[in-house]
């Protein structure tokens, strides 16, 4: 990466942190590919993309987190330059080695990530953050860790009140050593949001919206940081395609106000 291109990726990271630490929530888009990057950033309420790594997989043939990294990546490159937004990027668990994935993500402009936890022993999850931030310390960045804690996707039969103990736990082991922000993945109602805000403080925790969750006004008035959409965004777009498909197979025609976004 030359000095200038490292320039404009250790800038684009500030940008990030700073809508990180915007009083306001953090509403991202998720993307899958260069098309799809460049029609939600050229809506202006877009201020950054994240990719969607279920998605991305999928575009591949892949299933969630199966993807090779060496293809996640270059279908990662291709959307942060069809942009000059900030990109935060779905790495799943780290592929192996987190601290070695986030320095060559940051390497094709990446400047933010989030990784997976997987419920991993404690200490070794810690450990993975420490040696993440650490990686992207040495590259002159300051990438923005949206360390995710999975306490309530593979939280089985515990009781809530454990799950939320595990994640707030996690999570503020995370922060301490040097994540942006703690992502806890799940259909968070108000009560069980309230609970997570309070034990890693206002301004720290992400979120995901999915179907019956809340919606992005309403976790900002409870103190989320930032919203994701996952896959959502790709089934959407897939739902749209069935039908339409199912509209032509039945004699239908293309719309007249088919827009041409690509």
């Amino acid at each position: 990466m030359s000095e200038t291109t490292r320039a404009e990726t250790a800038r684009r990271a500030e940008t990030l942190g700073a809508l990180h630490r915007d009083p306001g929530i953090l509403q991202v888009v998720n993307v899958w590919d260069a098309v799809t990057a460049t029609v939600v950033a050229d809506l202006p309420e877009t201020k950054a993309l994240a990719t969607a790594g279920h998605s991305i997989a999928a575009s591949h043939g892949y299933a969630d987190g199966e993807i090779p990294l060496d293809l996640l990546l270059a279908a990662t490159a291709r959307i942060v330059a069809a942009t000059e937004l900030p990109v935060s990027a779905d790495l799943d668990d780290g592929h192996g080695d987190a601290a070695e994935t986030v320095r060559r993500a940051i390497d094709v402009g990446v400047v933010g990530a989030n990784i997976e936890d997987r419920l991993r022993p404690f200490e070794t999850s810690v450990e993975t953050v420490r040696r993440v931030v650490a990686a992207a310390g040495s590259a002159g960045v300051d990438f923005q860790l949206n360390a995710r804690t999975d306490a309530f996707v593979l939280g089985g039969d515990r009781p809530v009140d454990v799950i939320i103990d595990d994640a707030v736990t996690r999570g503020r082991a995370y922060l301490e050593a040097g994540a942006a922000l703690v992502f806890v993945p799940g259909v968070l109602d108000r009560e069980t949001t309230e609970r997570l805000v309070d034990g890693l403080g206002r301004g720290r925790l992400s979120v995901i919206g999915l179907p019956g969750a809340l919606s992005a006004a309403e976790y900002e008035q409870l103190g989320v940081a930032r919203i994701s959409y996952g896959p959502m965004t790709q089934r959407h777009a897939l739902r749209a395609l069935r039908d339409l498909a199912t509209s032509l197979y039945g004699d239908g025609v293309i719309p007249e106000d088919t827009p041409e976004l690509n």
